[in-house]
């Protein structure tokens, strides 16, 4: 049997028309969702979301494309485009009966999580966003630096067909070397969820790719408008993250503060995988995060 979070019911929730999010729902109080990363589903919450289920209705699930979520087609580049996902996770709370939520996100997840901030900032009341960058400044970044350095990135940016037939010759490899380097602490990942994270990833190779071919080509585009027209987060943000900007040669915070005028920004010592390697301070983040007041404005 798959690993599942103790506690917490599974269920499938429709938010687009003949697309269903796989989630996890468990505890009482108010609504905090909380979206996974790469190479990973909804799993890698199942401590924090155990902690926070105590004092919250804790929400989790696979993102469209991952796990036992629906992994639609992507004909024309836009269906995992980050305003679709995040429009996914605002169907998703809403069918749930909250209109207004807390949501946290670790990389890919935080990039919907980001997203769905400026777009629908009146249903995300506080935002947390673990080790990521936002896609904008993300490539910004990258730019003039070696391809070793987030060599996926530019793999799955390639138009379709080759990335996937790359990966899906040897999935385990590739998405194991992941699981692999950032870990920090390879025990935070035992061996039924790290078995759990290859067996979703295996039958999830196109739609993956195709996420992250929008973080290089659409998903630029929105944060781009958005920056032009002046477009902030108007909510309480928390970002926690690697001290990776020190080792690049940019300051995260400040890239950060841009988007985000009310923001906490913290250096985290764990490795990529935080929530995994540390669900006390994680959880407690997010505690810290929901008492700062109530954004959410129209």
């Amino acid at each position: 049997m798959a690993p599942a979070i103790p506690g917490f019911d599974y269920r499938r929730v429709e938010v687009a028309d003949g697309i269903a999010l796989n989630t996890a729902v468990g505890g009482s109080g108010s609504p905090i969702v909380l979206l996974h990363g790469f190479p990973q589903t909804h799993l890698m919450w199942r401590h924090v979301a155990a902690d926070l289920a105590a004092d919250h209705t804790v929400i989790c699930p696979d993102l469209r494309g991952y796990g036992d979520s629906d992994k639609p087609a992507d004909p024309d580049g836009t269906l995992y485009s980050k305003r679709t996902m995040a429009r996914d996770i605002v169907a998703l709370a809403r069918a749930l009966g909250h209109e207004r939520f807390q949501l946290a996100g670790h990389d890919r997840g935080a990039l919907v999580a980001f997203r769905a901030g400026l777009d629908h900032p009146a249903a995300v009341t506080h935002l947390a966003c673990l080790d990521v960058l936002p896609t904008l400044d993300m490539w910004q970044v990258m730019r003039g630096r070696s391809a070793a350095v987030g060599f996926h990135l530019y793999l799955m940016a390639q138009p379709p067909g080759l990335p996937e037939e790359l990966i899906a010759a040897a999935p385990d490899a590739f998405f194991g070397h992941f699981l692999d380097i950032w870990a920090q602490d390879p025990a935070a990942v035992p061996a039924d969820v790290r078995a759990a994270y290859l067996d979703a990833c295996r039958g999830a190779v196109p739609s993956i790719v195709a996420d992250y071919r929008a973080s290089a080509g659409v998903d630029v585009d929105h944060d781009q408008a958005d920056r032009d027209a002046g477009r902030q987060l108007v909510m309480p943000v928390t970002v926690l993250q690697q001290d990776w900007g020190a080792a690049l040669g940019f300051d995260a915070r400040s890239l950060w503060a841009a988007w985000a005028p009310d923001l906490v920004h913290r250096a985290v010592d764990h490795g990529h995988f935080m929530a995994e390697e540390a669900p006390e301070l994680i959880a407690g983040e997010l505690r810290a995060l929901a008492g700062r007041g109530t954004g959410g404005s129209a």
